[in-house]
C-alpha cells in the first residue's frame, strides 16, 4: 500500500482569518443572498384569489424584489472575489478615531422598544410623541419647554395623515373618541 503526499502546504488559522477579514463583504452577500430566498419563499407561496388579480398580481413586486436582491448578492460576490474592495467611510463630519457612542446608542434602542411596547396600550398618538420626545433626549437635545410640545405636534400630524388621509388605520389609545 502506498501513501500519497502532496506539496499543498495546511492552512494556518491565521491565514485563514486574514483571507476572510480581507473578504469581509462576502457577509453581506450571504445576508443579501438570505433575505433574496426569504422573500422570494414568501411570495411564491403567497395565496392568491384569482377574483382580485390584476394584470399585474400581488406577487409581482416581491418576486421582482427577491430576484434583485439574488442577482445584486451574485454580483457583489463574484466583485468581491475579483478584488473589489468597499471604500473606506471618509467620516466628513465625525472623528472615526473616536469610539462609538453607546450611550446614545443603547437609548435610541430603549425608546424604539418602549415606543413599540406602550403603542397597543397608549395609541398612537401618546407613544408616537413619547418616541420623538425620547430621541430628540437620546440625541442631545434639552429643551424641555419646546421638546415635548414639537414631539406631539410631530405625532398627531403622523397620526392623523396616516389614520384618516391614507386610510392606514393606528390604535389611538386612550385619545380615540377625542381624535
Amino acid at each position: 500500500m502506498t501513501t500519497q503526499t502532496t506539496d499543498i502546504p495546511p492552512v494556518e488559522p491565521g491565514e485563514r482569518r486574514s483571507w476572510l477579514k480581507e473578504h469581509s463583504e462576502l457577509g453581506v452577500c450571504v445576508l443579501l443572498l438570505a433575505l433574496g430566498v426569504l422573500v422570494l419563499t414568501d411570495a411564491l407561496t403567497m395565496d392568491v384569489d384569482i377574483a382580485q388579480r390584476g394584470p399585474v398580481g400581488p406577487k409581482t413586486v416581491p418576486v421582482v424584489v427577491g430576484a434583485g436582491l439574488l442577482l445584486i448578492a451574485a454580483l457583489l460576490a463574484v466583485d468581491v472575489l475579483r478584488g473589489g474592495r468597499g471604500q473606506a467611510e471618509g467620516g466628513e463630519d465625525i472623528d472615526l478615531s473616536e469610539p462609538a457612542d453607546w450611550r446614545t446608542v443603547l437609548l435610541l434602542a430603549g425608546v424604539f422598544l418602549g415606543a413599540a411596547v406602550l403603542i397597543e396600550p397608549l395609541g398612537f398618538p401618546i407613544a408616537g410623541a413619547l418616541l420623538f420626545w425620547g430621541a430628540a433626549f437620546a440625541l442631545g437635545s434639552r429643551r424641555i419647554d419646546r421638546d415635548p410640545l414639537i414631539a406631539a405636534g410631530l405625532s398627531l400630524v403622523t397620526y392623523t395623515v396616516f389614520n384618516n388621509l391614507l386610510g392606514v388605520p393606528l390604535p389611538g389609545g386612550p385619545l380615540m373618541g377625542v381624535l
